[in-house]
């Protein structure tokens, strides 16, 4: 059972974790500076979807890379700047306020799985990239709705998981690979028919958006072809992307230390994977499995270890340990927790982080 404890160790440990990392951020910046600290790379191109749509800001060559980033995190942003005007600061609150959703969720969700809800969120927030749960970026959005739509589906309330897996689908591409799992969990449950057309409902926000763009470009897929004019990430064998990414990791500067951070991911993502296939956690395999394949099928690996933060299965499977093994959390704290710190030292001194 799910009592109010949960949900009030959960908003702790999110709100402690981020009084501390506000003290620690004033520490090297004046309280003036704070908020323009976190405006760095991604978090400056929701600030301009925001501000000037996907066209850009007038006046400056358009950037063929926005229409990458979905529209849910903009349009939150837009609702927070009717009462606050600096945009950075408005990324930074809708990323508080829907981390606080998703780790009470998490914790939650943890606790109906047999697991210890404190450490699951605790184990997330230590993760070594959790500083994106923080800036202006759509990870702690997007599992503002991921985790209470599988949340909704473990306990079978199909209207609800999918309303707010569509919510999830407004904010990244991600949300077709939540859609798709919940496909697979509701087959695998077992679950009446007479429901399943609810399961389309998470696709209409992909449908959508692709719309808009078409009708701006004439380009389906234009988030994807984002990606690749961007960031050059064309679709290549999974071999070619990790031969890639470790000519670059052995390298020298600062670079080669984010594609190391990146190899590493990709370890703790593959031992993840082969878990779920033993445990023949099916749905949960759908999901991060889709992730990782889109990931490691790149020109070179990119953001996997922030993508990471998104594998709320991987974060339940870690509470369910520690619920067993005190011990786990101790060591992992130990080991992730000072990574985290480099981590967060490093996005905020506008290095490439994750």
């Amino acid at each position: 059972m799910i009592t109010r404890s949960v949900d009030r160790d959960a908003a702790l440990l999110w709100l402690s974790s981020r009084a501390g990392l506000l003290v620690a951020t004033l520490f090297g910046v004046a309280l003036h500076d704070y908020v323009g600290t976190w405006k760095k790379w991604d978090a400056g191109l929701f600030i301009t979807i925001a501000e000037h749509g996907y066209d850009g800001e007038p006046g400056k060559p358009p950037d063929a890379g926005l229409p990458a980033f979905f529209p849910g995190m903009p349009l939150a942003m837009r609702v927070v700047h009717l009462v606050v005007p600096d945009w950075t600061a408005c990324g930074l609150i809708v990323s508080l306020a829907a981390g606080l959703v998703a780790m009470t969720a998490l914790a939650r969700l943890t606790e109906l799985e047999g697991g210890s809800g404190w450490a699951a969120v605790a184990g997330l927030l230590l993760f070594p990239t959790a500083v994106f749960l923080a800036a202006g970026y759509s990870e702690a959005l997007f599992l503002a709705f991921a985790i209470p739509a599988w949340l909704a589906a473990r306990q079978r309330r199909w209207p609800l998981a999918v309303a707010l897996a569509a919510g999830a689908s407004c904010v990244r591409i991600t949300g077709l690979f939540l859609a798709l799992a919940l496909i697979v969990e509701f087959v695998t449950g077992r679950q009446p028919v007479r429901q399943a057309p609810w399961l389309l409902v998470p696709f209409l926000p992909l449908v959508a958006y692709s719309f808009f763009h078409y009708s701006r470009s004439g380009d389906w897929l234009a988030w994807k072809h984002a990606q690749e004019a961007g960031w050059g990430r064309q679709l290549v064998w999974p071999w070619e992307s990790w031969i890639t990414t470790w000519g670059s990791a052995m390298g020298a500067g600062d670079f080669a230390v984010a594609f190391r951070m990146e190899l590493a991911g990709a370890v703790v993502a593959v031992a993840v994977l082969v878990w779920l296939l033993v445990m023949r956690r099916w749905s949960e395999l759908v999901y991060t499995g889709l992730q990782a394949g889109a990931l490691m099928t790149s020109a070179y690996y990119l953001s996997i270890p922030r993508s990471l933060l998104l594998w709320f299965p991987l974060w339940v499977a870690f509470g369910r340990l520690v619920a067993k093994h005190q011990w786990v959390i101790v060591v992992y704290a130990l080991v992730s927790g000072p990574l985290m710190l480099l981590d967060a030292v490093r996005f905020l001194s506008g290095a490439w982080a994750g």
